[in-house]
């Protein structure tokens, strides 16, 4: 029984190894939408958790406003 879950294991090891290929790539789709649009797809779903999503790139965008406020130079 031990070598049932060790060989079960070993294979979710070897099936959470993609590779680089993006996804859809193999059946000739291409997704169109990208990861922000998607994320803020995902922050307006009833999914628990979404919310958090969409508080987390608040705070990203938050935060890239200040570092390029902070790289500029007013004279």
């Amino acid at each position: 029984m031990k070598s049932y879950g060790a060989a079960v294991l070993v294979a979710m090891m070897f099936g959470a190894c993609g590779g680089d290929k993006p996804k859809g790539a193999g059946s000739g789709t291409t997704d169109t939408l990208t990861q922000r649009q998607r994320d803020s797809i995902l922050s307006t779903s009833n999914i628990p958790g979404a919310r958090g999503v969409g508080a987390a790139m608040r705070a990203a965008d938050s935060t890239s406003a200040h570092i390029r406020a902070a790289d500029t130079v007013s004279p």
